[in-house]
């Protein structure tokens, strides 16, 4: 796929089809990705939890938050739940620049995904402590974002951003539009 075209089509998707499982060999395949791309100094200070169990999903599912400027919607029914996840941990004592490590990595894993035809969602709005216990994460790894992956069933429409409102919300007919700031409002200055 173009990169272009990569770009617009890897998107925040929160409704997936639950029939269509990811192998774990896929997730792997992503977090291999990721061990290609730089890092700060080289120290690659991250982990990865890949969870593509059933059961473990489920369970992981209860612990995240869905979708804050969608008030009224409490994440996907059954039905549309994400069929796998990839936690990232960082552990703070081997870099100090760890932000950088989790912001390639989560792109890189979302690019891999829409590569490969499936999508996913970051959530960092959820129950560290709890997903801390039920996946028997160490104390020296922090829970940057979980992950949600499948195969999405949503279309998400990229809109511009109108007198400021970033929110995100969804028509009559379910699709998600997503407002962006357009090229000029983004860069400050240009030395010609």
């Amino acid at each position: 796929m173009e990169f272009h075209a990569l770009l617009r089509k890897s998107r925040s998707y929160r409704r997936f089809d639950e029939g269509e499982k990811m192998p774990l060999s896929l997730l792997r395949e992503f977090v291999a990705n990721v061990r290609l791309t730089p890092s700060p100094a080289n120290l690659q200070p991250l982990k990865f939890v890949l969870v593509n169990r059933e059961s473990t999903g489920k369970r992981l599912f209860k612990h995240l938050k869905w979708a804050a400027y969608l008030s009224d919607w409490q994440g996907p029914e059954e039905g549309e739940r994400p069929t796998a996840y990839i936690v990232m941990l960082g552990n703070r004592s081997m870099s100090m620049h760890i932000g950088w490590d989790y912001g390639i990595a989560l792109q890189t894993i979302m690019l891999s995904a829409t590569e490969r035809g499936f999508g996913g969602c970051a959530i960092a709005a959820c129950d560290k402590e709890k997903i801390r216990t039920m996946l028997d994460i160490p104390p020296e790894y922090e829970i940057a974002v979980v992950i949600a992956l499948g195969k999405p069933i949503e279309k998400v429409a990229i809109d511009e951003v109108v007198r400021g409102d970033i929110k995100y919300w969804r028509d009559e007919a379910g699709v998600h539009h997503v407002p962006k700031r357009s090229v000029d409002d983004l860069i400050l200055k240009e030395y010609k």
